[in-house]
């Protein structure tokens, strides 16, 4: 009895270190918003935040699969754990008045990807194997997901509510949301460095040179880490410059529509929460709907979405509740119908990753664990994508036409799911 209640202490801890993945990933998006009002900075510059946090990603995928043979899944999450604490305190210091730096900002936004790059290396085989795998294993990471997308509108409607006038905001006033980080960080460390919990099991292949060349030979692979690389900039670009739109001024270099930021955020949010629904739909209908058809169909619809997101009059709006943030109450307020297709568009990013994953390693055998490594590289898509809609946003004073590199994103993921994803003879074989 008193084992498996060990246990679930253990679970509880993976589900807060799986929200904390989407917390403290989430949360460059409104401090985008804080740093660009700071420290005077364009849109590609406020969203080098999201480029350190992903570029961190590209420069500890593979290391961290390493320290996971060396030291240990419970060990690495401690590491990570602490080192994600030290990403974050950094960031609250840089809004310090003896501070006041966008480099440090940058600096623990780097530092804690490096942090959220080894939890996910970790969280999801650990929760496989306190589920004793199997289905009850699979379960515990489907509840692991949902944590990851509530968290993620969580921090999102968080910060816009703290930040309130966006022409004020400093980055003082997300301090509570880095609070809680941090004293979640401290919480988890505590209690998983006295827990003891089982190591999953790793398989070593022989011959790891041709274990880390193999996956290549395979062209579906190939064509599948650059759809992951391109999806994140789907998922990411769309809600990200929801925000920037709705709470810019509409007198600003790149006019947006001058909303309060809390009202903003409530809209952004619903984006990841719609992910959440979608997650839910996909893995309800996974058993009877192919990986190939989900994906393809949603990025249909992601291209319409984003189609119509961009070119609907934006004089037509339509009505939402939300939270002000200078105020502190619920408000109704009405905003361009482009946006609640943007919005939408959290449906259709739902089921991607893992879509565009079961895709990509079909058929590789034992290249399956070096293939997962390369996806996590792949995340770094996100921080290039992201500060690249930010550039098309400066250079053409638009946000809305800024939604071309989600477009042709979206694109390629439809020309994967019908056409690159097909296997060929040697991974059939």
């Amino acid at each position: 009895m008193a084992q498996q209640k060990k246990q679930w202490v253990a679970i509880i801890m993976m589900f807060l270190l799986f929200a904390m993945i989407a917390f403290v990933t989430n949360l460059c998006n409104p401090m985008a918003v804080i740093t660009k009002n700071q420290f005077h900075i364009s849109n590609f510059q406020a969203q080098l935040g999201n480029t350190a946090n992903f570029i961190a990603y590209l420069v500890m995928g593979i290391p961290s699969g390493l320290l996971l043979k060396k030291i240990g899944y419970k060990n690495t999450a401690l590491l990570a754990i602490a080192i994600g604490f030290v990403g974050v305190f950094l960031e609250y210091v840089s809004g310090w008045d003896s501070v006041q730096s966008f480099w440090v900002y940058l600096l623990g936004a780097f530092i804690a990807g490096f942090c959220m790059c080894m939890l996910n290396t970790v969280v999801n085989p650990m929760l496989n194997t306190l589920g004793g795998g199997g289905n009850k294993g699979n379960q515990l990471i489907q509840f692991g997901g949902a944590c990851n997308s509530f968290a993620a509108t969580i921090v999102t409607i968080l910060v816009g509510a703290l930040v309130g006038d966006t022409a004020k905001a400093s980055i003082s006033d997300a301090n509570p949301a880095l609070f809680i980080a941090l004293g979640v960080f401290a919480l988890v460390f505590v209690v998983l460095a006295l827990v003891k919990i089982p190591e999953p099991a790793t398989n070593v292949v022989k011959s790891e040179g041709n274990t880390t060349t193999g996956a290549f030979k395979y062209r579906h692979f190939n064509l599948g880490i650059l759809a992951i690389f391109l999806y994140l900039g789907v998922e990411v670009g769309l809600p990200t410059y929801v925000l920037q739109y709705l709470s810019t001024p509409t007198d600003a270099a790149t006019p947006g529509f001058g909303m309060d930021a809390g009202i903003a955020a409530t809209i952004a949010g619903v984006y990841w929460l719609l992910m959440l629904v979608g997650r839910l739909v996909g893995g309800a209908i996974g058993g009877k709907v192919s990986s190939r058809t989900q994906v393809s169909f949603l990025a249909s619809v992601v291209i319409v979405f984003v189609l119509i997101g961009m070119f609907a009059p934006t004089g037509v709006h339509v009505p939402i509740i939300g939270f002000e943030g200078s105020s502190g109450t619920l408000t109704t307020a009405k905003v361009p119908v482009g946006i609640l297709f943007l919005v939408l568009g959290g449906l259709c990013t739902s089921v991607m990753w893992g879509g565009i994953f079961n895709m990509a390693v079909e058929g590789l055998g034992k290249y399956t664990e070096f293939a997962s490594g390369m996806f996590m590289t792949m995340v770094v898509g996100g921080g290039i994508l992201v500060p690249l809609q930010g550039w098309v946003a400066d250079v053409t004073g638009s946000f809305l036409t800024s939604y071309t590199v989600v477009l042709v994103c979206a694109a390629y993921i439809l020309f994967y799911a019908r056409v690159g994803s097909k296997t060929n003879l040697k991974a059939k074989a």
